[in-house]
């Protein structure tokens, strides 16, 4: 038993250091865009490689632990989150490699000023994100739950991105190409708030038992 809880631990290590490449390469994303900076954005798609590699190896030692232990109750909420999160976490830094390659076609091209709600919209994503992970790490439901409250407000904000964007490139045709790659690299910080959403799920799943996925809680209540 002591043998399969250390594996646990180590599991929720791994676990834990993808989700800080992963967040570094949200961070970066978003300063590639907002500072043009292109060694920022480099620094992106070299950690890739490397959040692919250690999601396959999370994903196998989850998958033997569940295999050899065929564990109960909280170690199996533990196991099923963990792989869930794993792929989360992954989609998150292909997310910020799609933030990257707009922010270099952008570097290209002349300012487009302002980037309108965008980087306030990359704080919230952001936030999310370590919201999620710290309740995943505290076991903490109420820290999880803010997360859920907060992806409204996410998409709320992408909306007004939309419309400003598009008022921007009725009225100068010449802005038309900068804003179609600042309206994808709203959409990707909105799914990346969708994928802190799904941790936080997960994190009420493993604490407390209850599937919120779908407003299901509300359902069963």
């Amino acid at each position: 038993m002591r043998h399969f809880q250390e594996e646990l631990n180590e599991l929720q290590r791994r676990l834990l250091e993808m989700a800080g490449l992963v967040e570094s390469a949200i961070h970066f994303s978003v300063r590639s865009l907002t500072a043009r900076d292109q060694e920022q954005a480099q620094r992106v798609l070299r950690s890739e490689a490397t959040i692919n590699q250690m999601e396959i190896e999370i994903d196998g030692l989850a998958t033997r632990l569940l295999a050899l232990h065929q564990p109960m109750a909280g170690d199996l909420r533990f196991l099923t989150a963990a792989i869930k999160i794993n792929s989360d976490l992954e989609r998150m830094g292909d997310l910020a490699v799609n933030i990257v390659e707009r922010a270099m076609d952008l570097m290209g091209r002349p300012p487009m000023k302002p980037l309108v709600d965008i980087p306030k919209m990359a704080g919230l994503a952001e936030s999310m994100v370590r919201k999620s992970l710290n309740a995943f790490v505290n076991r903490d439901p109420e820290l999880a739950r803010s997360v859920l409250l907060s992806d409204d407000a996410v998409d709320d904000l992408k909306d007004t991105v939309y419309q400003d964007l598009i008022h921007f490139m009725e009225s100068d045709p010449s802005t038309v190409a900068a804003g179609v790659d600042l309206i994808f690299v709203a959409h990707n910080l909105e799914r990346i708030a969708d994928q802190a959403t799904n941790i936080a799920e997960e994190v009420l799943f493993l604490v407390q038992g209850i599937d919120v996925r779908h407003h299901a809680e509300t359902a069963e209540e």
